[in-house]
């Protein structure tokens, strides 16, 4: 499996992105819109030339003497339109990016049957398993993947999603994947990295960057958090009467706003109330119950729906805090 490094900067409209980074196995880049993800692709692709250096396994794609074209540099890039040729069949935009390789990659992305079909006669899910196996086909070092599941309805997207993880694992390419659903980031990903106006605020395994996040900025972007009311001291935290310790990076003294995820909050009608119900909202198997604790504050938890089930709207309720560490931020 190759390594690609990358350390570059490139001015942008509204700020210069700065990236340094190694991608090994499968990496994914989440964050806003606007916060340069697809200008990453674009630099390594080649389609765009910063300052800096790119270089796969040591082979030079840029640097202040190189500069490698598209054409010359070994990727595979995969865009959210697709982009098949509407007159050629599947096997022939497939045998576009290489025929040694044809027949294995429609097994493997199982559109054997669709050989002889046309982009127009496919649906979106199909289309995107031929644009895959095409980028595939040209034997890459490193697969970028520009969006690729957005344009498929959630049913869809989940299968692809599962899909490419399982391909990259037999395959083994280096992929460099960019997403805004941080879902799709955690589940395909052996790294994940956050990005916030041109910069990796923290890039690390999908449970770290999740349990452990650097920034309050990758706290509250990915996934659901609390701000629950924390007084601090001795580098640790109180809050809803539970003493925990603090990530680094927090606050340590004085009164901050503690960061916790929902499933690190107990609800339960046993014991002291210090809330009541707001909502429960049904999920499958789980639940979020929203709470109004008694300082006003509202916080969502998560539950098992068979503990779910035992609450309803307005019951007095105790919340109970169960976070090993949390992040402090300013309130």
């Amino acid at each position: 499996m190759a390594t690609l490094s990358a350390d570059f900067e490139l001015p942008l409209r509204s700020f210069d992105l700065r990236l340094a980074l190694d991608v090994e196995r499968t990496v994914a880049l989440v964050g806003p819109s606007g916060a340069g993800k697809s200008s990453v692709l674009r630099a390594i692709a080649g389609l765009v030339r910063p300052s800096g250096r790119i270089a796969l396994d040591g082979e030079v794609w840029l640097d202040e003497s190189t500069f490698r074209l598209p054409e010359d540099r070994r990727v595979g890039l995969v865009f959210q339109e697709y982009a098949l040729f509407p007159h050629l069949t599947v096997e022939r935009n497939v045998a576009f990016g290489g025929k040694a390789r044809v027949g294995e990659l429609l097994e493997r992305f199982r559109i054997s049957h669709l050989a002889h079909a046309r982009p127009g006669e496919l649906s979106g899910g199909e289309r995107q398993r031929v644009a895959l196996a095409r980028a595939l086909a040209r034997d890459p070092g490193v697969l970028l993947l520009d969006e690729p599941l957005s344009a498929l309805d959630a049913k869809v997207r989940v299968q692809l999603r599962d899909e490419i993880r399982r391909v990259q694992v037999e395959v083994g390419t280096t992929t460099l994947f960019v997403t805004h659903d941080q879902e799709e980031a955690l589940a395909v990903a052996d790294r994940v990295g956050v990005m916030n106006a041109g910069r990796l605020d923290q890039i690390a395994p999908p449970t770290e960057l999740y349990a452990r996040p650097a920034t309050r900025f990758v706290a509250e972007f990915v996934g659901l958090s609390n701000r629950l009311r924390a007084e601090l001291s001795d580098r640790g935290a109180t809050l809803l009467g539970t003493r925990v310790s603090l990530l680094e990076g927090s606050l340590e003294q004085g009164t901050g706003a503690a960061l916790v995820r929902p499933e690190s909050l107990d609800v339960t009608p046993d014991g002291e109330a210090n809330a009541r119900v707001v909502s429960v909202a049904f999920l499958g198997p789980i639940s979020r119950v929203q709470c109004r604790l008694d300082d006003g504050q509202l916080v969502i938890a998560q539950l098992a729906s068979a503990a779910a089930s035992r609450l309803a709207q307005d019951q007095p309720v105790r919340v109970d805090v169960r976070a090993d560490a949390v992040l402090v931020v300013p309130d």
